[in-house]
């Protein structure tokens, strides 16, 4: 059930927030006192330390935070961490967080923490579009959003080139994610949550990197309830991948293997610069980054070949969107200019998986027999590329006797004239209630609010109890691998069994192929 305090759904951002710091609240932490402001009613802690600054250690599991004295003003969000497309302040001094809560009391509220998308190379959990203050005044939750180490500082795979001490070091970012929620075990109490509920999610690589911890050692025990919006990882790198993928990095800064270990005092604009070279596994792209099956950190791929065991207790929602790669080429114009003559050729790019496209458009065009070609492009690359992953998942889930609650986005945002549909990206401020924030994809219709609140409602009461039913929505029963039950969310919401069905069937006969596999 969930805890609701007294807002209106979707109530606006852009009206003048009521931040106050007089009696500003303090809260004492394992490593010292932080005091935060009050943002509506939400008391707000912005860029706790909950690890060591990484540079002095860096390609190496982090360090817990070193102690302060007195009391450390958590006003501000902290740096981001380094990347390429990273406008604002960047540091390898990134492992922060940001706590959003109703009350510092004893009140043991459900905790929601947030893991931000941008693959493993991009993002950042001090982005506005995550600000809590909308999702803890209606939810009565306690909500954490998380910066850590991203791309090569995170990924760089050096355990075959520099010793024991780098037997981690494809998986450190995943492993700084490990370190936060030791800090929410260990410190969430004092902000008025429940160290006994926590709930990981996150859109997009924040899924995927929570489908990883699933599978870690390291992580298990941290959490107890696990979402993961459109974001899967089914494979992580083999070794083998992501050592070709060291090699390659090396040698854009004319570093031989021999010497792999200079990489820890290149300066970190190099560092960034190099990532730039082309990846030797994935045609057409930099290179990837992203967890590696070390063998140490990580012992298993994620969901392959079976749902991890060690997390199979940890009930699971698993979600995407209806058109998931209209995203992807919003500043792509030549996507929307393709004809059915062009068609094929992009879709053999496009698709990740190696299926001849003729069969695909065939197929589509009997499916979908007054789609335009730029709508079957679109609905085909979600399906091959990006769905796929989601069905794999839910699929293994069903197969453990442990299935996973299945959604879709099916409701299209109406901004630019709909161009843009279910994209990729729509749920996030959907499930923040936070539709009226300048950058929502959504906007802030009355079918934005409305779906907004089956969203959010259906994550606090999953967060709260691990069933997300509510009056909202049609009665939600989990996904098996006979009626395929999946909740769109759209207005009406429907439950259906198995949508897109033979969309399914036909990339089933092939390969999923995980970004970054070899």
């Amino acid at each position: 059930m969930i805890r609701r305090r007294a807002v209106l759904a979707g109530a606006s951002l852009l009206a003048a927030p009521a931040v106050a710091f007089a009696a500003s609240p303090v809260v004492q932490t394992t490593a010292g006192r932080v005091r935060g402001f009050t943002d509506r009613g939400i008391q707000v802690f912005k860029g706790i330390p909950y690890g060591a600054d990484t540079a002095p250690r860096r390609f190496q599991p982090a360090l817990p935070v070193s102690a302060w004295k007195g009391v450390r003003d958590a006003f501000e969000y902290g740096p981001s961490a380094p990347q390429a497309r990273e406008t604002g302040p960047v540091s390898e001094d990134c492992l922060v967080l940001n706590v959003w809560t109703p009350g510092t009391d004893k009140a043991k509220r459900p905790v929601m923490v947030y893991f931000h998308g941008g693959e493993y190379s991009a993002g950042s959990g001090s982005d506005p579009i995550y600000d809590g203050v909308n999702l803890c005044r209606h939810g009565d939750v306690v909500l954490v959003t998380v910066n850590h180490r991203l791309a090569v500082l995170g990924h760089l795979f050096l355990a075959r080139l520099a010793g024991p001490a780098y037997a981690t070091s494809g998986n450190v970012g995943i492993l700084d994610l490990v370190l936060a929620l030791h800090w929410v075990r260990d410190n969430i109490a004092a902000f008025g949550g429940d160290p006994a509920c926590v709930t990981v999610f996150g859109q997009s690589g924040g899924g995927a990197k929570i489908a990883t911890l699933m599978a870690m050692p390291a992580a298990k025990g941290l959490f107890h309830r696990a979402i993961t919006m459109s974001g899967q990882q089914v494979t992580a790198s083999g070794p083998n991948a992501a050592h070709a993928r060291t090699l390659a990095f090396l040698d854009a800064l004319n570093i031989p293997p021999a010497r792999a270990a200079d990489v820890v005092s290149v300066p970190l604009p190099k560092l960034i610069a190099a990532m730039a070279a082309a990846d030797p596994t994935v045609p057409r792209s930099s290179l990837y980054w992203g967890p590696v099956l070390d063998e140490a950190a990580l012992p298993r791929h994620p969901f392959y070949p079976d749902a991890p065991a060690q997390s199979a207790h940890i009930p699971m929602m698993i979600g995407n969107t209806l058109d998931e790669t209209r995203f992807f080429f919003r500043n792509d114009a030549s996507v929307f200019a393709l004809t059915w003559e062009t068609l094929p050729a992009r879709l053999a790019i496009e698709l990740r998986v190696d299926i001849d496209p003729h069969l695909v458009l065939t197929e589509y065009r009997k499916l979908y027999p007054v789609a335009s070609p730029v709508e079957i492009y679109f609905a085909a690359t979600t399906a091959g590329r990006s769905w796929r992953g989601a069905v794999v998942e839910a699929e293994m889930r069903a197969a453990s006797g442990v299935p996973a609650f299945m959604y879709q986005l099916n409701w299209r945002s109406p901004v630019d004239n709909g161009v843009w549909g279910a994209a990729h990206t729509l749920d996030i401020p959907l499930a923040f209630r936070n539709t009226a924030h300048p950058k929502a994809l959504s906007g802030n219709s009355e079918a934005a609010q409305t779906v907004s609140a089956q969203i959010s409602d259906a994550f606090l009461n999953f967060a709260s109890t691990g069933n997300p039913n509510h009056a909202g929505i049609p009665q939600w029963a989990p996904y098996d691998l006979t009626a395929r039950q999946t909740l769109l969310f759209d207005v009406p919401p429907v439950l259906a069994s198995d949508p897109r069905g033979d969309e399914r069937r036909l990339f089933a006969k092939v390969p999923f192929i995980q970004k970054g596999t070899l």
